[in-house]
């Protein structure tokens, strides 16, 4: 009769025809699966608790996850080309988390879009439809406006809303527009650009790099590149804005919108463009991943942080990721700028998910 303690004694042979020390390790395995099989038929071991199966479908097809591991209360899966294939799968696997649950931007409200040179898709895009952007009236005396598209950095976004509302100027000339001619810090722009925030219901700030060149002496930061005429080696310098300081940018900018524009929201995207070229001495590919990935990561803490919702007034819009891991072929031939197609797929799905 078995008993607990002769199976517990149980030794197995080694396996027929081996007779190596590897063919003796291989039976050990074997000897503690037999002992296990016959104490759980004796009922003298528990029966492990099993994980429900999880069944999901991707491309049209149901398939059974391995449900050996704990996965959450949420598990969303990667698509495969057949799931991206359906009508609005961008919703669901793009989409999904980050859109708010009906759209709410009217032709009402005042929108203000600016940043990256994506800003400029997005206010042509917007005025097209019909909606109140800022953005398409050059007679308006404003950074944003005019060099709107030039504000590529998390950076030099805080510098203009801590300009308009607290008067906080750079010590230097940071602001050039792409000639290279330098802004001035004028009371009159400051009171302009003011009155576009304090107007705007809608804030869409669009973010492209990270790569960044500043002044020694001061820590401030520039737009874009230095002109030429103007660059000094002993006062200028070069760097990459890690994701603490973009983090550190980006709430400080939505502190101050909540601050001053408490009813307004705030819609954060990052450029799908990458960098025209890199000042570091790597390759401009491996750069330009590096310069997004730094903001993607700020752009997610600050949403874990606040959470996209009504109450928060906050959402991502992640056109970044439909060009890079969900349109099959989204680039022009320069293989920097979407095209055309994907330019309005981008924002019919804006359109679908924020526009009434």
């Amino acid at each position: 009769m078995l008993t607990i303690e002769r199976i517990a004694l149980l030794e197995l042979p080694a396996p027929l025809g081996y007779r190596s020390t590897m063919a003796q390790d291989r039976s050990k395995p074997a000897k503690k699966t037999l002992r296990y099989k016959l104490l759980r038929a004796l009922k003298l071991v528990d029966e492990p608790e099993r994980a429900d199966q999880i069944y999901y479908e991707t491309g049209g097809t149901k398939r059974k996850a391995h449900a050996t591991w704990y996965r959450g209360e949420t598990t969303n899966f990667f698509p495969d080309k057949k799931a991206i294939a359906k009508p609005n799968a961008v919703d669901e696997y793009v989409g999904k988390g980050w859109f708010p649950d009906a759209p709410f931007i009217t032709r009402e409200h005042y929108i203000t879009a600016f940043g990256s040179c994506f800003a400029s898709e997005v206010t042509k895009y917007l005025y097209r439809e019909g909606y109140q952007v800022f953005g398409r009236d050059m007679k308006l005396n404003s950074y944003v406006v005019r060099s709107g598209e030039g504000i590529v950095n998390s950076a030099a976004i805080r510098q203009q809303f801590e300009w308009a509302f607290e008067g906080k100027a750079p010590k230097i000339e940071l602001w050039h527009d792409k000639e290279g001619i330098p802004g001035d810090y004028s009371d009159e722009v400051r009171q302009a650009t003011r009155a576009i925030f304090e107007k705007s219901d809608i804030f869409i700030l669009t973010l492209g790099l990270s790569e960044v060149w500043y002044d020694k002496p001061t820590g401030e930061i520039f737009w874009r590149a230095i002109p030429k005429r103007d660059f000094d080696a002993e006062r200028h310098g070069f760097r990459v804005l890690g994701a603490v300081e973009n983090l550190d940018n980006l709430r400080r900018t939505y502190e101050l919108i909540r601050a001053h524009r408490p009813d307004a929201t705030v819609i954060i995207t990052l450029s799908p463009v990458p960098l025209a070229a890199t000042f570091r001495p790597v390759s401009c590919i491996t750069a330009s991943s590096v310069s997004k990935a730094s903001l993607r990561v700020a752009i997610d803490e600050l949403m874990r942080e606040v959470g996209p919702s009504a109450e928060s007034k906050l959402y991502y819009f992640p056109s970044y990721e439909m060009v890079t891991s969900f349109l099959p072929n989204p680039m022009k031939d320069d293989f920097r700028h979407p095209t055309e197609e994907s330019v309005e797929f981008i924002m019919q799905t804006f359109k679908r998910n924020f526009l009434r």
